[in-house]
């Protein structure tokens, strides 16, 4: 711990110089909460990010978490802690370190028919790894710090404070007698983290070693960890193919010749044949939920298993003959590709894998070079593939942003990031905003819909406001294209009805709109316009919105399914 002072300090003051000591560089915040606290930020230099709704808040305090590895902070007012709540769901679900901080009315007001108040604890519960009420000033020191250590420590996640007052200002005016500041090294994730036993890897390069047709799966918590070099080493010693989460995108390049691609439900089609393919798959920081094992049939169940993971209650949680190995992903993978030979057979397998993957690409490349009006959204993945840079971040949104990105979107370098939405439709925006805050010196992409980018639009304000350079990529087809053949075929055999009702909106120009709010845009309608485009307004740092007119009836690759039986 650090010592500030042996002088008393506000409980403002004290939140305001453990920040700085914890190296939050930013909050992200909605009116009214701790604003005296706010004040004293700025006289240390903590940047205040007023947004526009409680969940924007969150969204970009959890894009900043993701991409720079610190802890982000969010904050609202008493009435507003439900939207906050909803909008830590997505952090919760990606395991993101984030301490989210709200007001409540004092004891006496409770229970009371107060205004504005409502018990909003128990809407905390199932999003964050605790919410801790802070009654006093003097429980700063210890809470304070305790929700950094939790949300970093073991499997990151987000916590929840609940303040004393509306606002929290019944805690800002209290006293702190010993204010002593929190460690500097909670206020990101862990350096160092548990090491998987010698016995445990001992029984993985065992399994491993019988294996004929072994893949990786690997999941988020081994991008938290650091684990792309070692990843890539043991892939490349053993000649075992790489399959991803969606959150795992670019723990290899996704060009490199043993990268099978983003697996699951939001899956090109080799993907999921390969790993149904396999006799043994270890996942890697991988929580294989329904999502990225295509509602848990791939691979399918019997398949023999290891799973290295921090959280040893993931292990063995969905495939029960699992071989875990409890610790830091990194580590565990370094010493299992030191423990393991590769199989004379292990090479034919790999060269399989390179070679249905390429057919794919071969099949899909006509559509990413066309040239056709309006423009095909594989031709828009491909200029924002040629455009980002080494160092760049793409933030995706979920639904067909997520399917489109993570099948035919490449990220050849290995300095470059993938965020994606968790679940929750118009997060990408905000969290882009958020990531550029983390990552000042990294050029942010963000690629959304149209309709998940109506939910949070009024945020082009706060991006003018800081000036923050995001280039935002709308595929803008006037309705939620994924759903759209679903909707279609409910009204098969009718007479009349009106489908589009459903699903369909618009058509917005979102360039237009963007100028209203004083950040440039530009409207494509031509695909030979899209990349010169692209590289002026990433080159340009500064907020640019580029809307790429599509089509909506063109459908996403559809992920491959087992055969019945």
């Amino acid at each position: 711990m650090t010592s500030a002072t042996e002088n008393p300090m506000t409980g403002a003051r004290y939140i305001a110089e453990s920040f700085n000591a914890l190296g939050v560089s930013h909050v992200f915040f909605m009116d009214a909460i701790l604003r005296p606290t706010l004040v004293e930020m700025e006289e240390l230099g903590i940047t205040r990010i007023l947004a526009h709704s409680e969940k924007s808040a969150a969204y970009m305090a959890d894009g900043y978490a993701r991409v720079s590895g610190r802890v982000g902070v969010c904050m609202a007012q008493s009435v507003g802690a439900a939207n906050l709540a909803a909008g830590v769901q997505d952090a919760c679900l990606h395991r993101a370190p984030l301490v989210a901080m709200t007001g409540r009315k004092e004891p006496m007001l409770r229970h009371r028919n107060a205004y504005q108040e409502v018990d909003h604890k128990p809407l905390f519960t199932p999003v964050t790894k605790a919410t801790m009420d802070v009654a006093e000033a003097r429980e700063l020191p210890h809470l304070l710090a305790q929700a950094f250590r939790m949300a970093r420590d073991g499997s990151p996640g987000p916590v929840h404070l609940d303040l004393n007052g509306l606002g929290g200002e019944v805690l800002e005016k209290g006293a702190v007698p010993n204010p002593v500041l929190p460690d500097p090294a909670l206020g990101r994730l862990p350096e160092h983290r548990p090491v998987a036993p010698p016995a445990a890897i001992a029984v993985a390069a065992e399994r491993l070693a019988r294996a004929e047709r072994p893949v990786l799966v690997v999941g988020a918590g081994a991008i938290q960890a650091g684990a792309q070099a070692e990843a890539l080493r043991l892939a490349e010693g053993c000649n075992i193919p790489v399959a991803t989460s969606l959150g795992g995108r670019t723990i290899i390049p996704t060009t490199h010749p043993l990268h099978i691609g983003t697996v699951g439900t939001y899956s090109a089609p080799p993907a999921n044949r390969l790993v149904h393919e396999a006799d043994l798959v270890i996942f890697v920081g991988c929580l294989a939920g329904d999502q990225p094992t295509n509602n848990y049939k791939v691979p399918a169940q019997g398949t023999a298993i290891i799973q290295i993971d921090l959280d040893g209650q993931e292990i063995g949680r969905n495939y029960p003959d699992t071989r875990g190995v409890w610790g830091c992903p990194k580590q565990a993978l370094a010493d299992l590709a030191a423990a393991v030979a590769p199989r004379d057979g292990w090479g034919d397998w790999a060269a399989h894998v390179a070679q249905v993957v390429g057919d794919w690409r071969a099949e899909v490349a006509p559509l990413c070079r066309s040239d056709t009006s309006p423009v095909t959204v594989e031709r828009l993945c491909r200029e924002v593939s040629d455009a980002l840079p080494e160092n760049g971040v793409l933030v995706a949104d979920t639904g067909y942003s997520g399917i489109w990105t993570a099948t035919m979107l490449e990220l050849p370098h290995p300095g470059q990031s993938y965020l994606r939405a968790a679940g929750s439709l118009g997060w990408a925006f905000p969290a882009a905003l958020g990531a550029q805050c983390g990552a000042p010196e990294r050029p942010v992409v963000c690629f959304s819909g149209d309709g998940a980018f109506y939910y949070h639009l009024s945020e082009l304000e706060t991006q003018r406001r800081w000036n923050i350079p995001v280039v935002t990529v709308i595929n803008n087809n006037s309705g939620f294209g994924q759903g759209t053949p679903k909707v279609a075929s409910f009204y098969a055999g009718r007479e009349g009805g009106s489908p589009e009702e459903i699903n369909r909106f618009g058509p917005t120009d979102f360039a237009a709109l963007a100028r209203e709010f004083g950040v440039e845009g530009v409207r494509i309608e031509d695909p030979a316009d899209l990349g010169p485009a692209l590289n002026r307004a990433i080159a340009a740092r500064k907020p640019v919105l580029i809307d790429v007119v599509t089509d909506i009836h063109p459908r996403a690759p559809e992920a491959w399914e087992p055969p019945l039986g």
